[in-house]
């Protein structure tokens, strides 16, 4: 067939005819196959039926427009592609907002003009390497952002391969960027703490049982505020974590847990559960007020707004950072109080997996990487109470 050409032992060239140009030139478009399939090789007809399917899959492509040469192929215009044709229909909610949102702000702006074809792994280094905050400041892009922008990457050019318009990623020959384990997490003392509760005195009730909440049961900002009232056992003295609110793409979203294990079941001191009884009784008589304004009627949100609908992913972080300024509090980021949380129980003695089990942490060596400093403070200490003992021993051993 004339339009079917070979043009090596494994490779052949489609050609459909585009019309005509301005100036009366007959258009063509063109498209090289590689039959990896070694199998189709050997038997003309499956060979003759699969070259077939290409021709005619490729000729509605460029009879519908949708058509470009691989070598006019920019990433920008693949990433429209990518994101119709698979990340909408593969990928959850959050996980493509948090794509979208860094190939908006760091990966386009840098090599979106490039033609697909001609992305090297040294662009994708240099993009890395040069990635400034969205927000214009001078602090130095976190090593997860870049985590972040470089899984977008792959995942963007795992579907050009797999789509055959480029051979290889130029993402898998780069190093992922690496977290550094070894930086301290930054915690408040037991002091800190109890200046925080006190600061916090004359804060709505709901924020401060959401800040007791939180450093009680190391709970992430999206699970505190996915946590509703039937979820809450109060004889058992316990809470069922088993959904979470985030942003995505067009507001907030709810969904299910991070991973498996971030579905579970914690246990809170008695002190904890008596001010939630507290609270849930505050709770309760808010409603009654409402009457008629209390629009939630599916969900029972435990932090809720005046209507009983939840609050948007972002309030408690905006209400956290102007509560610490307004009183004076020690700033670090609300997502510290669950490092907080982990390191008190590190503190009391607590096994490291316990403490992931009640933080949700998909492996115990996530836990062992996030609280490294904690954990070998608290095992030199450890053996400083164990050195009595051998003292004594020796002591005793030389009388």
């Amino acid at each position: 067939m004339a339009n079917i050409r070979p043009r090596g032992e494994k490779s052949f060239v489609l050609t459909v005819e585009a019309g005509y140009d301005a100036n009366g030139k007959r258009e063509r478009r063109y498209k090289t196959i590689k039959i990896e399939d070694k199998a189709l090789l050997k038997t003309k007809k499956k060979l003759n039926d699969y070259l077939e399917a290409e021709y005619h899959k490729f000729k509605t492509e460029v009879e519908a427009g949708e058509y470009i040469a691989p070598e006019k192929l920019t990433l920008e215009l693949f990433v429209t592609d990518w994101e119709t044709k698979y990340a909408v229909k593969e990928l959850a909610e959050t996980t493509l907002a948090n794509y979208l949102s860094h190939i908006k702000n760091h990966i386009l702006p840098a090599i979106g003009h490039m033609m697909l074809i001609q992305i090297k792994p040294m662009h994708i280094i240099n993009l890395l390497d040069k990635a400034k905050r969205a927000d214009g400041s001078d602090k130095l892009l976190s090593e997860r952002t870049k985590q972040d922008i470089y899984l977008a990457l792959r995942n963007i050019f795992e579907r050009a391969v797999e789509w055959k318009i480029i051979k290889d990623n130029p993402v898998n020959t780069v190093k992922k960027p690496r977290i550094n384990e070894d930086q301290e997490v930054n915690v408040y003392d037991e002091d800190e703490i109890s200046a925080l509760f006190i600061a916090a005195e004359n804060e709505p009730f709901h924020w401060r049982m959401f800040l007791t909440l939180v450093l009680a049961a190391g709970l992430r900002r999206s699970e505190a505020l996915g946590l509703e009232w039937p979820m809450v056992n109060f004889d058992k003295g316990t809470i069922d974590i088993k959904q979470a609110i985030t942003k995505g793409r067009k507001g907030p979203v709810i969904k299910g847990p991070k991973s498996k294990k971030s579905k579970r079941l914690i246990s809170l001191p008695s002190s904890v559960i008596n001010e939630f009884e507290s609270y849930h009784l505050h709770w309760k008589k808010e409603k009654m007020k409402m009457r008629d304004m209390w629009v939630e009627e599916k969900y029972k949100w435990v932090f809720c707004n005046e209507d009983g609908t939840h609050f948007y992913p972002d309030t408690p972080t905006t209400w956290w950072t102007r509560f610490t300024k307004r009183v004076g509090v020690r700033y670090i980021k609300l997502h510290d109080l669950r490092h907080t949380s982990a390191t008190l129980l590190i503190n009391q003695g607590v096994h490291a997996k316990i403490i992931s089990e009640r933080l949700g942490h998909s492996d115990i060596r996530v836990t062992m990487n996030t609280y490294g400093h904690v954990l070998r403070k608290a095992d030199q200490e450890a053996a400083n109470k164990l050195d009595d003992l051998f003292t004594k021993k020796s002591k005793v051993s030389n009388s």
